[in-house]
């Protein structure tokens, strides 16, 4: 039996500031960008991505510490940093990634991209031919949806949209010597890659929206004489404020605040690199912005528009091979879903397999005169979600439906608004989400009649229900018509919709009621596990690991003697290899072609080794102030496929990078080890298991021969 350790209190040492892991984490994505062994076009995308990252930074986290140093609020956090220290070391760092993300794309990406006939030209390497085209382009197509904007004595600084692309101007009239501000938007509507006529035998030819209206702009001015002429961008405050409980109408006050989003005060300005300084003062002082939030670039400002740049045709070789998600074949069977599921619990791991089951799972409970009610929770969902259709289907065949979308799910509340308005008109009893909590778990209940009794089919996962992101993030769930998990989900939805009393609950556990309990005791029970000389050990993988009182738990846990693995993917506010404080953990991350989206939780637990699945990570938002859930996986055969998943991504050793004690990321030492790429690795093995069912099929069909003409009179109709 292992020595209790000695008490210990954890200070700011032993913390990494929430802010800054995050952008190490955005600097891991920059990585990809930067990866010559990414097709070239995967490259763009993880640059487009880095850039569309870094936006949602400042407008929410960024501009939320700007509130609280306004506030006068100066507490430090669990890393020693109050919020105007963490401003100013968020400024140093994204100033080095601003500059890392340029040289990709001018010293990288271009020369390359070039080689292989993408080219985005400058004006100097214009031909005459292309030079007219986009003159006639400029007069025909932008001049007209052009609206300049001059500021002096009697037309104030004009409100620049959030995230908008401008061009700021110095123009001067004849006999002024005081030159006029003027600032003019480019047109988010058209394409931000202009289309040439190329000259070129092959391949494609463009120039930025913005260069071609700088050529012209001169038209926009007859009466002055332009001076300089560049870009700029601002990031504005968009994080959304609203007393839930002040509001008579929570979802006008949604939709009033989204569209107060566009307006917020000014938190970052972008600019050319060449921009004329007395421009920049104006800008400056008429924004209201510190010099160190201003961010000079040698490039295009807001490089998101080469996500939509990679889906330029011919170009699919300079991409990932094209993967299809695989149907398991037991779903590819005649019977219907509900059936399968009665057989045995059944489990999906997307986008490695298809999830389509899930869609046909709601699809079917539409279609089924059986079904008598069908209850969801949403979170986000696609553009044109299949399940919203179904949902809506059955409320129009009569079923009881019940919908809890929540309107608050950051950047998608116009989307679920939308949603949740259609669900009501069809006949569906929406829930819009709950005061002061956010509905984040992953559930869908389905009532069934059958023969003289009813009952229940669950399907629990990690993961939202959005076909759309099915294809690009990693997640799990699984299908279940256990009798106590399906009755406890019935409580849980009694619990969101009415006012029930929060039910006692054994196999789900439900965040901000007892998860964070929970954890901690099956943390703190491998701990004393350890101490006791037993087998001791915590896998697990989320996406983002931030609070306090679970890092210390596992602190503690490391002391004690457990081994334990992680796997975060994001945020990571816990240090790794400090002697005697959390030399037994390891923190890995795998940022690569598919977002790592899962939260699997694994204990040794002396043998008994259960494994969790949940839709919460392990920060405070998640256990206090959202509902979440966590529940065993108890399937045998399930849980041993996601403890092959998890020793898979443990054993990356191309798309993983390991947390240092001091919060930077090193990519996994290959020596002597084998060369995996966990994400490539399932790719191949779904392919495998598709062209085994096809072998399998093939194989099944046999040919019979007619051998009298009595039996070819049966054959005959």
């Amino acid at each position: 039996m292992q020595k209790m350790p000695d008490e210990i209190t954890y200070h700011s040492d032993h913390f990494i500031n929430r802010e800054l892991s995050w952008l190490e984490f955005n600097h891991r994505v920059l990585e990809e960008a930067r990866d010559k062994r990414n097709p070239i076009f995967e490259q763009m995308k993880f640059l487009a991505i880095a850039s569309s990252n870094l936006d949602e930074f400042f407008m929410v986290r960024v501009a939320s510490l700007k509130e609280q140093v306004n506030a006068g609020y100066d507490k430090a956090d669990p890393s020693g940093l109050t919020p105007k220290r963490q401003l100013k070391q968020i400024s140093i760092r994204v100033h080095e990634m601003i500059n890392h993300q340029y040289n990709t794309y001018n010293k990288s990406l271009l020369p390359r991209l070039k080689k292989r006939g993408f080219r985005i030209l400058k004006e100097k390497q214009l031909s005459r031919q292309q030079r007219k085209y986009v003159e006639d382009y400029f007069r025909q197509q932008i001049y007209p949806v052009l609206t300049p904007m001059a500021v002096d004595f009697s037309r104030p600084f004009p409100l620049i949209l959030n995230r908008s692309l401008n061009i700021a101007l110095l123009v001067k009239e004849k006999g002024e010597e005081t030159p006029t501000f003027a600032t003019v938007q480019v047109p988010a509507m058209l394409p931000r890659l202009v289309p040439l006529p190329s000259e070129a035998p092959e391949g494609v030819e463009y120039m930025l929206l913005e260069e071609v209206m700088m050529l012209f702009l001169q038209e926009l001015f007859t009466s002055h004489r332009i001076l300089c002429a560049h870009p700029y961008r601002i990031t504005r405050n968009a994080d959304l404020s609203i007393e839930e409980e002040e509001a008579k109408d929570l979802l006008m006050e949604i939709e009033k605040s989204v569209k107060r989003r566009r307006w917020g005060a000014a938190i970052r300005l972008e600019a050319d690199a060449r921009m004329d300084p007395q421009l920049l003062d104006i800008l400056q002082e008429s924004l209201e912005i510190h010099r160190g939030e201003i961010y000079l670039v040698n490039g295009p400002l807001d490089l998101t528009f080469l996500m939509k740049a990679c889906g330029t045709p011919g170009f699919d070789h300079l991409k990932y091979p094209n993967f299809e998600p695989v149907m398991p074949p037991i779903f590819r069977e005649e019977a219907s879903i509900f059936q399968i599921i009665a057989e045995k619990d059944r489990f999906l791991h997307v986008p490695y397999d298809s999830f389509e089951p899930v869609i046909r799972f709601v699809q079917q409970a539409a279609e089924d005169p059986q079904v008598l009610a069908i209850k969801q929770t949403l979170y986000r969902v696609s553009g044109d979600s299949p399940i919203i259709k179904a949902l809506a289907e059955a409320a129009d065949r009569g079923k009881q439906v019940t919908v809890l979308v929540e309107v608050m799910a950051r950047f998608d509340e116009e989307n679920n608004i939308q949603w949740a308005k259609q669900l009501e008109k069809a006949g569906c009893h929406v829930i819009y989400g709950l005061v002061g909590l956010k509905t984040h778990s992953k559930i869908t209940l389905v009532v069934r009649r059958e023969e003289d009794r009813i009952k229940r089919y669950l399907h629990l996962g990690t993961g939202n229900y959005n076909d759309s992101t099915a294809r690009l993030y990693t997640d799990m769930g699984i299908f279940t018509c256990r009798e106590q998990y399906a009755a406890e989900a019935s409580s849980f939805f009694n619990m969101l919709t009415g006012y029930s009393e929060p039910p006692d609950l054994f196999k789900l556990t439900v965040a901000p009621l007892n998860m964070r309990e929970t954890f901690n005791r099956l943390i703190h029970q491998e701990a004393e596990n350890a101490r006791q000389g037993k087998k001791a050990m915590i896998r697990a993988q989320m996406n983002s690991l931030v609070d306090q009182q679970i890092i210390e738990a596992l602190y503690d846990a490391s002391r004690a003697g457990v081994t334990i693995q992680l796997l975060v993917r994001g945020i990571c506010s816990l240090r790794p290899g400090l002697p005697g404080i959390s030399e037994n953990i390891t923190v890995h991350s795998i940022v690569g072609r598919f977002l790592e989206h899962p939260r699997i939780f694994y204990f040794e637990q002396d043998g008994r080794r259960p494994v969790y699945l949940s839709s919460a990570d392990w920060m405070s938002r998640n256990l206090d102030r959202r509902i979440e859930l966590l529940f065993e996986v108890e399937e045998p055969d399930i849980k041993a496929q996601i403890l092959e998943v998890m020793r898979i991504l443990f054993n990356d050793t191309l798309k993983t990078r390991l947390l240092q004690p001091d919060g930077s990321y090193l990519r996994v030492d290959k020596r002597g080890k084998e060369r995996l790429e966990a994400q490539l690795y399932f790719c191949e093995r779904a392919r495998v298991l598709e062209k085994e069912h096809r072998r399998q099929q093939e194989a099944a069909i046999t040919f019979e021969p007619i051998l009298s003409s009595e039996a070819l009179k049966k054959e005959t109709p």
